[in-house]
């Protein structure tokens, strides 16, 4: 699993040869990418975006469960009277 990108630096009779750039410990690295491992790079970067695909996935399940839990917690609340203010009587007409 990688994360970064794989730019097409130029076709050869063997494939494209890349460049491949990731951040690593706070610095910009480049990696040159012969033609036969641009495959196995490719499946790299997919895995790392499936893998980032289901961590936002989890988070959305986790984050709605937990705020059922949350809401289910809390009663809904009642509108009180005022009792300070007085009441009109009911007239009988």
């Amino acid at each position: 699993m990688e994360k970064g990108t794989l730019s097409t630096i130029r076709q050869t009779a063997h494939g494209p040869c890349c460049n491949f750039q990731r951040w690593d410990q706070g610095r910009n690295l480049s990696e040159y990418i012969a033609a036969d491992q641009v495959a196995e790079v490719r499946e790299h970067l997919q895995a790392h975006a499936q893998f980032e695909a289901l961590v936002a996935q989890y988070v959305q399940l986790v984050s709605a469960r937990s705020r059922e839990q949350r809401l289910a917690g809390v009663q809904k609340k009642r509108r009180r009277q005022n009792s300070f203010l007085p009441r009109k009587p009911k007239s009988n007409k």
